[in-house]
């Protein structure tokens, strides 16, 4: 993927498409990272990124880098299909990864700790099967 690609996907777009973002990723965050859990080395910080995404004190940017991002992580049309082995949320990861250098700074401890309650004792009706 080129720089350029990563700017179309990472736009944090007006109020509506965060809207509609943050709508997506509420229903289909647990199930995609349910799958994706195991090929995605830094699981925790996609958490993270999760809780900073719908915490209404990050700033609105930072929420829309973040919400494009897990919008393309749990859509299930993207560059390489998420049915492919280990090869498959690679361009998952690469995006995310982006984001997370884009907003540096802006996910906080209580995010980190969110994620660390949730991957420690996950509730049943987000993460099953981890």
């Amino acid at each position: 993927m080129d720089e350029v690609k990563f700017g179309e996907i990472l736009l944090p777009g007006d109020e509506d498409t965060q809207s509609r973002r943050e709508k997506t990723v509420r229903q289909k965050f647990w199930p995609t990272f349910r799958r994706a859990v195991r090929q995605i080395p830094f699981s925790r910080d996609v958490v993270a990124g999760f809780y900073c995404a719908l915490d209404p004190q990050t700033p609105t940017k930072v929420r829309g880098v973040l919400l494009a991002a897990l919008a393309y992580f749990v859509m299930p049309v993207d560059i390489i299909p998420d049915i492919f082995a280990v090869i498959g949320f690679s361009d998952d990861v690469a995006v995310l990864s982006a984001a997370f250098a884009m907003v540096r700074g802006h996910i906080r401890s209580g995010h980190y700790d969110a994620a660390d309650r949730v991957l420690a004792d996950p509730p049943a009706d987000t993460m099953k099967t981890i």
